[in-house]
Order: structure tokens, then C-alpha cells, then sequence
């Protein structure tokens, strides 16, 4: 068991499903970022927002750049548990992601940087300053 105890913000449990899976019977690299990127809009959305809410406004959120270590393969139906972090950096949101199986094995874990754009120009990322204040606020309750 090579989990660390982490204090995660938001956790999704899934399911890997068969078509996610190539010729040597493990999960595809490209559906790990899937995982993330729906484990991060499901976090946005329990926060009461979403991508498309933000579009509405002239706000977008874009991913900057993605790291991914793999380190156990998934397999046709295991559970995994796909768990997030994030701060603030700059003018970046950074989500440190990780991807668990039910067995507590670390499958993958990843960094995401992510970048807030308001009507087509780059922003200091001041949409992220009163998201993490939603977010310090609701767990320090």
C-alpha cells in the first residue's frame, strides 16, 4: 500500500469501464487526464459553478499544462477513488490529483495547471482568489 494520508478537497468514486481499456487489458494513458478533467468539473460544480455558467460570462477556464506519473495500471472494472487538491499560484489554479484504487494502490497522480481567461484576455486568475475563499471558508467550517 503506497498511499500517503493526504487531506483531499474533493474525491469522485468511478468505475473503469471495458472500452477504456487497450490491446494489453490496462486503462489507456489518455483516459487518466479523462478522469481528472471530470473529477475537476464535478468539483466545480459542487462548489456551485460550472464551465458552462462561466462561458455565459466571458469567463474560461483553460488547462495550461498537465503532468502525469503512472505508477499501477488500471483494469476492466476496478474502483477507484479520483481525489484532488488545489492552490493558488500566480495567476494559476494548480490541482494536485491523484487517482487511488479501492485496494488504497496509487494509480496515478497528476498536476494540472489551469489559467482564467475573461473575454479572450489572460487574467491574474482573480476568479481563483474568490474560489479558494469559497473553498477555505467551506472547510474550515
Amino acid at each position: 500500500n503506497d498511499m500517503k494520508e493526504k487531506e483531499y478537497l474533493f474525491s469522485l468514486d468511478m468505475k473503469v469501464r471495458d472500452y477504456e481499456c487497450d490491446l494489453q487489458g490496462v486503462v489507456n494513458n489518455s483516459n487518466y487526464q479523462r478522469y481528472m478533467e471530470h473529477t475537476r468539473h464535478e468539483f466545480w460544480e459542487s462548489l456551485g459553478d460550472n464551465f458552462g455558467q462561466m462561458h455565459e460570462k466571458g469567463l474560461d477556464a483553460f488547462v495550461y499544462k498537465v503532468t502525469i506519473t503512472f505508477k499501477q495500471s488500471l483494469r476492466s472494472g476496478n474502483r477507484f477513488r479520483s481525489c484532488l487538491t488545489c492552490h493558488k499560484k500566480g495567476p494559476k489554479l494548480i490541482f494536485m490529483q491523484d487517482i487511488i484504487r479501492e485496494d488504497g494502490v496509487m494509480a496515478a497522480c497528476g498536476e494540472v495547471e489551469v489559467v482564467a481567461v475573461q473575454d479572450g484576455v489572460l487574467t491574474r486568475g482573480e476568479y481563483f482568489d474568490v474560489l479558494m475563499k469559497d473553498i477555505l471558508s467551506k472547510t474550515t467550517k
